[in-house]
């Protein structure tokens, strides 16, 4: 699943298989496919050189509330309502971001599509179906930043 990927240094904040259960029944929704891999082996970290972060069950708890009122405070993707409205983003859970500060999200009636909020535009994209579909969307589409064919993952060292 993500065979091309290759970490850097040590990964010392793994999610477990009890933490993404635990935030599922909490939030009520499954993650999208691979997401439970991805932060059992990878953890906490960055993707690419310095582009995606995919958040760990304990952070996405932890800041789904405020995510929703700045969400709905500076709602910014009318472009996009045909993909996603802005009442059923107020419904949707953030899985991670870029360093650009785009956004990845997921809707409970469909968590195995993850979409994009993109910081620069107002128009919303679908970056696949599953998170290797959607990382790789994110490094090789253009969409946000140049392709880029680097998949080393650094961890981070501090939570």
């Amino acid at each position: 699943m993500f065979e091309n990927y290759k970490m850097i240094g040590d990964a010392p904040f793994l999610s477990t298989d009890e933490e993404v259960d635990a935030a599922e029944q909490q939030l009520g929704i499954a993650f999208p496919s691979g997401y439970r891999a991805y932060v059992s082996t990878f953890g906490e970290g960055v993707l690419g050189g310095c582009f995606v972060r995919i958040y760990p069950p304990h952070r996405i708890l932890r800041d789904l509330q405020m995510w929703r009122e700045r969400i709905d405070a500076f709602w910014l993707w009318d472009d996009g309502h045909d993909v996603l409205t802005k009442s059923d983003a107020l419904l949707s859970v953030i899985i991670g971001d870029t360093v650009n500060g785009d956004e990845l999200v997921v809707q409970p009636e469909n968590p195995e599509r993850v979409l994009v909020l993109p910081r620069y535009s107002e128009k919303i994209f679908v970056a696949g179906d599953g998170l290797p579909s959607a990382i790789e969307w994110l490094c090789d589409s253009g969409e946000l930043t140049e392709p880029f064919a680097d998949r080393d993952f650094e961890p981070f060292t501090t939570r």
